[in-house]
């Protein structure tokens, strides 16, 4: 049985779920926001379960040479040792033929009055289980489509089966399937009702039932980001029943098993992850009615320390209540202005103690630190390097601090990890570059409260919310963005940061984007920065204010408790809910 709390009304079905910076079971913001989500509902002890496979190699650790040539080693860790409870499970999956067996670790998230909200990470690493799978939860997105394809299976329909037999399924009516990795678990569902019925084939009927228990969120506008799969593998991995129940759920592009259209074609409620990442997905699916819900962060785990002691003085019980963070427009700029000394000086400590190179805390540090691939355009501030030299000599100087691991199969990623550091040694010290090795929680934490500007330039409408830069606001750093994602809604001209306004050409000339930047730095920005002090301090206040109040999970989970779970009001929400 799951440990003591209600009986679950909701599951949260999430290929990788960041639990703590020392369990690497994420690989970036997919895994930050499914994390952060399952916190935020512990803190309102709404009545939810995660679902996710224990990753035991983790993702990769990222080791980068003088060059900045990316290679990847196994990032393993032991859920023995990570105070998890191991849940023994009689539950089997089949995959290829093959019976594999499956075990449970439950890994408790704490609420802040202290609501534990359980997680369940799937393991099939047992002794009678074949050698070959005893690797498939080893690993995040590693493997080949085979591996990954057995990973959904072990995740979707072993989540599905594990909550049958711990005893909890009766009082689920409501699975969130985060991504389309989770879709299989449409498929463990449809099987479910055809056993309780006695049919053998599904109707109309059995489908309504099942849209009406699941909700899907997809954080991808990009036809890439969706898991698909040959029919040949398919059959190989599912067998030739399932297939044919697939079929049934319109779970078919063609010869191709596509994980979102199952998913797209099984929920009753789907939504996107920012206003503009919405009307994005209602152009490319048009017959689909589609919802936002943005994205948020979860304050107390990414406010630094220093703001987090200015906030509980001048704003009280902010954990309890995000919305109170709007009043830091009340905190004297002074004050500001001191948290951010503190914040920023721990962060060039930690920059030292990584890469040995001292950055000068009184010069304007730029932030940029995500998943490296090639829509984020991680090295487009760096187009002209002799423009860039000459803000900094005239305009005041400036320093960057990148970091962000690229997959190891991203070719194009890690590209543009190599230009940074080719950009970094032609700059030398007229413009100081660090590449913070092996990007992760921690070093996330350090980076977006520390840096005073953050900078974000996907090619749009490429960028389905981004949350790094709503961890920055939180701690008084403006942002200076392309206006799409989050952006969209959290821009204020000057009063939380600034935009790169400059349109994308079709040509897919990144030059205006990158001009743009420019003549923000060199006009705007850093004589802000470098003028008045109190004048840039004012930009910070309004980021934590107008930013930190709204872009968090505490108002994003009331709005899938409300919109999407159907939970109840805000009153109900004030207690642990009870599913209508």
């Amino acid at each position: 049985m799951l440990e003591s709390g209600p009986a679950p009304s909701v599951a949260y079905f999430s290929m990788e779920i960041a639990l703590d910076a020392a369990i690497p079971t994420y690989s970036g913001g997919l895994g930050i926001l499914a994390g952060d989500m399952l916190r935020a509902a512990a803190d309102r002890a709404l009545p939810l379960v995660g679902i996710s496979l224990v990753h035991r190699t983790g993702y990769f650790r990222q080791h980068l040479d003088a060059q900045g040539n990316q290679t990847s080693s196994p990032d393993p860790w032991d859920p023995a040792t990570h105070g998890l409870h191991r849940i023994e499970l009689a539950s089997t999956v089949e995959v290829e033929g093959r019976i594999v067996r499956l075990a449970a670790w439950q890994f408790p998230v704490q609420g802040v009055d202290g609501a534990t909200l359980p997680v369940l990470l799937l393991d099939t690493d047992l002794p009678e289980n074949d050698e070959r799978d005893r690797h498939l939860t080893d690993q995040l997105y590693g493997g080949d489509d085979r591996y990954r394809l057995s990973q959904e299976v072990v995740l979707g329909i072993g989540g599905a089966l594990a909550l049958r037999e711990l005893g909890v399924a009766g009082s689920i009516g409501c699975y969130h399937l985060n991504e389309g990795h989770n879709a299989l678990l449409v498929l463990a569902l449809l099987e479910a009702r055809l056993a309780e019925t006695g049919r053998a084939t599904p109707d109309a009927t059995d489908l309504a039932w099942i849209r009406e228990r699941c909700v899907f969120t997809t954080h991808t506008p990009v036809p890439a980001g969706h898991d698909s799969f040959g029919l040949d593998l398919a059959l190989e991995v599912l067998g030739a029943r399932r297939i044919e129940l697939l079929r049934a759920l319109d779970a078919f592009a063609g010869d191709r098993l596509n994980m979102t259209a199952l998913a797209l074609h099984s929920a009753r409620f789907v939504n996107g992850v920012a206003m503009r990442h919405g009307e994005v997905l209602r152009e490319q699916m048009p017959e689909t009615p589609v919802h936002a819900i943005t994205n948020g962060v979860h304050a107390a785990t990414w406010i630094a320390p220093a703001f987090a002691e200015l906030f509980t003085r001048h704003l009280g019980d902010w954990r309890r209540d995000n919305l109170v963070i709007r009043q830091a427009l009340g905190i004297p700029l002074d004050e500001i202005i001191v948290a951010h000394r503190e914040t920023k000086a721990v962060l060039l400590d930690d920059v030292a103690r990584r890469s040995g190179r001292r950055l000068d805390p009184a010069v304007l540090t730029i932030g940029f630190a995500r998943r490296g691939t090639g829509y984020k355009r991680a090295d487009l501030v760096f187009s002209d390097l002799e423009r860039l030299r000459a803000i900094a000599r005239n305009a005041g100087r400036i320093q960057f601090v990148f970091g962000g691991k690229s997959h190891p199969r991203d070719e194009q990623g890690q590209a543009l990890i190599r230009n940074i550091f080719a950009a970094a040694a032609a700059l030398g010290d007229d413009v100081p570059v660090v590449y913070i090795e092996n990007y992760d929680m921690e070093s996330a934490a350090l980076i977006c409260a520390g840096v005073d500007l953050w900078l974000n330039n996907p090619v749009p409408p490429q960028e389905a919310s981004g949350t790094s830069g709503m961890k920055a606001a939180l701690n008084g750093v403006p942002s200076l963005s392309v206006l799409d994602g989050w952006w969209v809604e959290g821009y204020i001209d000057g009063v939380t940061g600034w935009a790169i306004s400059a349109q994308e050409r079709r040509d897919g000339d990144s030059r205006p984007q990158a001009e743009a930047i420019y003549a923000s730095l060199e006009s705007t920005i850093l004589p802000a920065f470098y003028g008045a002090e109190p004048d840039y301090a004012r930009v910070m206040r309004g980021a934590i204010a107008h930013n930190g109040s709204f872009f968090n999970t505490e108002r994003m989970v009331q709005q899938y408790a409300i919109d999407a779970y159907a939970l109840g009001t805000r009153a109900t929400l004030e207690a642990p809910p009870v599913r209508r």
